[in-house]
C-alpha cells in the first residue's frame, strides 16, 4: 500500500519535473522507513542530484507519507 502511494507520487510529481532536465529515476523498493532510488538520464551523476534527492523528493514524500523517513539514492 505504502510502496504504490510512493510510486503513485513519483510518478505524477516528480518524474515530470526530471524530465525537464532530461532525467529521470526508477522506484527500487520502501523498507523500514527508506526509499530508494536509482536516477537515470542526466540525473545519474549529476553534482545537484543529491540536492534534489533531499530538498525535492525527500521532503515532498516525508510530507505526504508520514512513514517515508529518508529517501536514498542507488546505483
Amino acid at each position: 500500500m505504502i510502496e504504490e502511494k510512493i510510486k503513485q507520487i513519483l510518478e505524477k510529481e516528480i518524474k515530470p519535473m526530471l524530465k525537464l532536465h532530461l532525467g529521470s529515476l526508477d522506484f527500487v523498493g520502501f523498507e523500514n522507513g527508506v526509499v530508494s532510488v536509482r536516477f537515470q538520464g542526466t540525473c545519474k551523476g549529476c553534482p545537484l542530484s543529491n540536492l534534489t534527492l533531499k530538498t525535492g523528493i525527500e521532503a515532498l514524500l516525508k510530507e505526504k507519507i508520514p512513514a517515508v523517513e529518508k529517501v536514498e539514492a542507488v546505483d
